[in-house]
């Protein structure tokens, strides 16, 4: 079934508005490179959009009607968006559900330590990465040192000009003979993926007789003067490393962003704005941004936590109708574009794809019946009912889209939280923008598809 290039389907005000919103997503992406970063820009675009803090509304007591909007947070790294509807609560809701947490490196509780007078940081990668494709690139540390008199210190170093970047270093490749004859997957190994971050001593005056490790020494001098952190606050830090520079676009035509953390915040991004632009419908719209989805959706803060069932057992609560059966009708009722992106058709690398169900920049949002791996293990597959229902969604409202597997069938293989939401009886499909170099520092996405992305979920979000 051939689809049409999407830039050949917008007109000039369409091609405007691409360029707008992608700007913006840049930006997003720019001050978002970690789920923290990700859920504070939601709020304060919550917020201005007229979105109250639920647990407001809770302690006030605050009743909730129709044409309402409210959000929820859970530990500053997950959040829920409702915009009430006119209708029935029990006949569901309209929910985009995206993660926003992304492949990186972590610092390890234990961190700091110095080897011939280098100094490094001690890490732990986070999801499924090409260990190779980290090193000697430019890179920054985001994150928050927890201190145990509560305060919490935010830091980012890496972003600014006048910033230092650190780096994960390589054999040089006149000594990497035995390294080139590796694996892939062993030509640099986890526990080498450590980051080199200083050289300088302590001054001789500042030295104490029984210091060893000077270097060392120096780096917790810095800490303690611009951070006031000790070595013992490691202990409690989420310090993420993760590459430093801004997203940029890609190509002579600028048809395309590069950035970092396009999976899954280019989905995050766009289900967000459609919530935040969303006139109050029949159904209560739902905008999910959940982390932890890259390690398995686990913990308090990813989609296999209650976060969610209680949000919205909550804003029952608040609009004067929560009973059990009605909270379990409302979840079972409820339809869920699960906003995840999808594996880019890569020329170059033609032999992991099928092409008749890959997926192409350009040819609009992608819609994938099931993810899984070889025989659909761990996939939702959803029903041609609600296929059905999405395809006309989508035709009604002339938004380009494709359909896509992961890759060939023995090849294949990915999840996303779409089989969470599933177990609670409702209609789910993935559904997401194209991305080439998926989980890599560097992803590509086109901007034609992150404008059909926007327009699909606001079509979505609309069908009553």
């Amino acid at each position: 079934m051939e689809r049409k290039n999407a830039w050949t389907m917008y007109d000039e005000t369409q091609t405007e508005a691409v360029e707008a919103l992608c700007k913006d997503y840049c930006l997003f992406l720019d001050r978002g490179k970690t789920e923290r970063e990700c859920i504070k820009q939601t709020v304060e675009m919550a917020e201005k959009a007229g979105y109250v803090n639920l647990d407001t509304v809770i302690r006030e007591k605050k009743p909730l009607k129709a044409g309402d909007k409210v959000y929820r947070t859970c530990m500053g790294k997950s959040a829920v968006l409702f915009h009430i509807g006119s209708g029935d609560i029990e006949d569901g809701f309209n929910i985009l559900g995206a993660h926003i947490d992304s492949p990186r490196i972590d610092l390890k509780q234990n961190p700091l330590y110095e080897d011939t007078e280098l100094a490094y940081f001690d890490t732990h990668y986070y999801g499924g990465i090409k260990k190779y494709q980290w090193v000697t690139l430019p890179l920054a540390i985001h994150g928050v040192v927890a201190k145990k008199d509560g305060s919490i210190v935010d830091i980012t170093i890496g972003e600014k000009e006048e910033d230092p970047v650190f780096c994960i270093t390589d054999l040089l490749i006149h000594l990497a003979q035995k390294q080139m004859d590796k694996k892939g997957k062993e030509v640099i190994e986890g526990e080498d993926l450590n980051l080199l971050i200083g050289n300088k001593p302590l001054a001789k005056s500042e030295l104490k007789k029984e210091e060893k490790e000077a270097v060392k020494a120096n780096i917790l001098k810095l800490l303690k003067e611009k951070y006031n952190i000790e070595e013992e606050d490691f202990l409690s830090a989420e310090l993420e490393i993760v590459p430093a520079g801004k997203a940029r676009d890609c190509g002579l035509d600028s048809s395309m962003v590069m950035a970092y953390g396009q999976d899954d915040r280019v989905c995050a991004y766009t289900s967000l704005v459609s919530m935040l632009e969303s006139r109050t419908g029949k159904r209560t719209a739902c905008c999910l941004l959940v982390d932890k989805e890259e390690i398995g959706s686990v913990g308090a803060t990813g989609m296999q936590s209650k976060f969610f069932e209680n949000s919205a057992a909550e804003l029952l609560s608040a609009m004067g109708v929560f009973s059990e059966i009605t909270l379990r009708r409302a979840l079972a009722n409820s339809r869920m574009l699960s906003s995840d992106v999808s594996a880019a058709y890569d020329p170059i690398y033609a032999s992991a794809f099928e092409k008749k169900n890959a997926s192409y920049f350009a040819k609009g949002l992608v819609f994938n019946k099931f993810t899984g791996s070889r025989g659909k293990s761990g996939s939702n597959d959803a029903n041609a009912e609600y296929i059905a229902l999405v395809r006309d969604i989508m035709d009604s409202a002339h938004v380009p889209f494709q359909t896509a597997e992961l890759g060939k069938v023995d090849l294949g293989g990915g999840g996303t939280i779409a089989y969470i939401l599933s177990l609670y009886g409702m209609q789910v499909i993935d559904c997401g923008v194209a991305v080439m170099n998926m989980h890599a520092p560097w992803e590509v996405t086109s901007k034609a598809d992150i404008y059909a992305a926007k327009l699909g979920y606001d079509a979505f979000l609309a069908r009553g």
